[in-house]
């Protein structure tokens, strides 16, 4: 049965237009089926079915990651897979014959070819003798399903960093000689070791969703770390005569100068890796062994949290939302660098960003765009400082300012002024729990009176990791444990505890992802009198909690208790 009668008794698409898509695809070339969906006569799901029932082979929506192969890569280009959208499933050979795979209800070993198109079928024979496969069955999947394996098959491939370090080591000398002849390592093909080693680092980094990639030069050796969940875990160990080319690789993709090795540079590129944008940050400084190299990824893609997902408890949720909504005032998030303060200030603005609001932030770096919201990027090179830029957006006419961090008597006192002549101001401070903001604004050059007056809230936080859902197991702690964080063993007789185990779904890690624990000091009028009295740090926070505050270390135990991390990560952050 021809492909366009078929379509016109199951989704009605007629003739003419069947003919006007036809027309289109010779026009434009790809293939017939991207036209029939870009013309938007009909879905890939209604076309892959047609396609199923027009030739009798089997639709899968889903591929079965499991059985994703990593023994092809190095038979098969990956640029050829996916430019026919198509891949081998199956587990891998392992020594047996190339295509023994598992065997099916028919006792026969067979392995599964997904293909999207039935354009593919000519490409697709190469493949099968390009694999010396025997016994197969095809299927029809979407183009996205099987990228997503092709990419993970080539994950999976031996030709890991090891693997490339290893063939960098075997013709070292030579590989040297070429990049020091070469003017830009750009003009290098992509086939050059030293930039598949970087593409396969940052690539790496990325899906095991690491925030920072640290390069880091010793005496004899240089060592290449990621950051996953705010815990540093060594990724590579290369020689140490190729740290040169791989930092001056990194040099050209972020334009920073090759030639300068004694001073910090800072820089940055984007890639993409699959359907994710990042945005990655360089910085360089001197060391006595070489240039220590640190890249921040930044995913652009990333949704954005919301309230929920922060990790607030249904009452101190509540609280937030009702802070957030004042009319004015100073709401302050406090901890170390790294603990989460921005993302949950890009959570409120969120949920306060309607159309009736004039929202602007000044930031240094701005991470992520907020559509809706005028967002400023400090420039010290232009002299445009958070205090320049904070003075220039109170005439703005704003109803809500984020200032990214308080640092200088000058930002204090206008974000001061600002709370106090009617506006809604966020800001962060580097102290270690909510009390001690105030001592720190005091330090600055704030006024008590004028702290007492502007400042509604402070809010502390930091980030815990979350245990594996997939192999968190549980245990009983000692008692020295629990002794630690103030719980006897009589208060959780019956209470389990948790701690993961470690599975490839975390990298052997036993966490994945991280929560925010959380404590939020209202500025009531017992608060307030003790400011204007005394701005000792320890007494503020003994009355908060008499008032009622969850401290930082509390949040964390409920968190344990609730099987959500562990006790050691709690005392590791608080």
């Amino acid at each position: 049965m021809k492909l366009s009668k078929l379509l016109s008794e199951r989704h009605g698409i007629t003739e003419e237009a069947f003919d006007q898509a036809f027309e289109y695809h010779l026009e434009r070339g790809g293939t017939l089926g991207e036209a029939l969906i870009e013309k938007k006569l009909v879905s890939e799901t209604e076309l892959l079915e047609t396609f199923s029932e027009l030739y009798h082979l089997p639709f899968w929506p889903t591929l079965p990651l499991e059985k994703i192969r990593g023994d092809h890569p190095d038979q098969v280009p990956l640029q050829f897979l996916k430019r026919f959208s198509m891949v081998p499933l199956g587990p891998e050979s392992n020594g047996e014959e190339a295509g023994s795979e598992t065997q099916g209800d028919d006792g026969q070993r067979r392995c599964t070819i997904a293909i999207n198109s039935p354009e593919s079928f000519q490409a697709m024979d190469d493949l099968i003798r390009l694999l010396e496969l025997k016994n197969f069955e095809v299927v029809f999947s979407k183009r996205s399903e099987i990228l997503s394996a092709i990419n993970m098959s080539y994950e999976f491939s031996p030709d890991s960093a090891e693997q490339i370090v290893q063939d960098m080591e075997d013709s070292g000398p030579t590989i040297i000689r070429e990049l020091e002849e070469s003017a830009d390592l750009l003009d290098d093909t992509s086939d050059a070791p030293i930039i598949k080693l970087v593409n396969h680092i940052i690539s790496k980094s990325i899906k095991a969703r690491a925030s920072d990639i640290h390069i880091e030069p010793y005496q004899n050796r240089f060592k290449v770390r990621y950051r996953v969940d705010g815990i540093l875990y060594d990724l590579l160990n290369p020689p140490k005569r190729f740290e040169a080319s791989l930092i001056s690789r990194i040099k050209v993709m972020s334009k920073l100068n090759i030639a300068e090795k004694r001073l910090p540079q800072d820089g940055r590129f984007e890639v993409r890796v699959g359907d994710q944008q990042i945005d990655v940050r360089v910085s360089t400084i001197p060391t006595s062994f070489g240039e220590r190299v640190v890249l921040r990824l930044l995913n652009k893609t990333a949704s954005l949290f919301g309230f929920p997902e922060l990790g607030l408890s249904p009452e101190r949720l509540e609280q937030l939302k009702q802070l957030v909504t004042s009319p004015n005032g100073i709401i302050l998030v406090t901890g170390p660098t790294g603990s989460g303060k921005t993302t949950t200030l890009y959570a409120v603005l969120s949920s306060i960003n309607h159309p009736d609001i004039n929202i602007i932030t000044i930031e240094d770096p701005v991470e992520y765009q907020l559509a809706g919201i005028s967002q400023i990027q400090v420039n010290p090179k232009i002299d445009l400082t958070f205090a320049r830029g904070l003075r220039s957006i109170v005439r703005q006419d704003p109803d809500v300012i984020l200032v990214g961090e308080i640092r200088d008597h000058e930002t204090a006192e206008i974000a001061v002024q600002s709370a106090l002549t009617g506006h809604l101001v966020f800001s962060t401070l580097h102290t270690n729990d909510s009390a001690s903001a105030i001592t720190r604004l005091v330090d600055i050059g704030v006024e008590p009176f004028l702290i007492s007056s502007s400042v509604i809230a402070v809010i502390a936080q930091r980030l815990v990791r979350v245990l594996c859902p997939r192999c968190k197991e549980p245990y009983r702690p000692a008692d020295a444990v629990l002794q630690s964080v103030g719980i006897s063993r009589e208060e959780v007789a019956d209470q389990p505890f948790y701690r993961g185990k470690g599975c490839e779904n975390c990298i052997q890690t036993g966490f994945k992802g991280r929560i925010g624990i959380f404590e939020i000091m209202i500025m009531n009028d017992s608060i307030k009198n003790m400011i204007l009295q005394s701005f000792d740090s320890n007494m503020i926070k003994t009355q908060s909690v008499k008032d009622g505050m969850v401290t930082l270390r509390q949040d964390g135990i409920r968190k344990v208790l609730a099987g959500v991390t562990t006790i050691e990560e709690v005392l590791r952050v608080a």
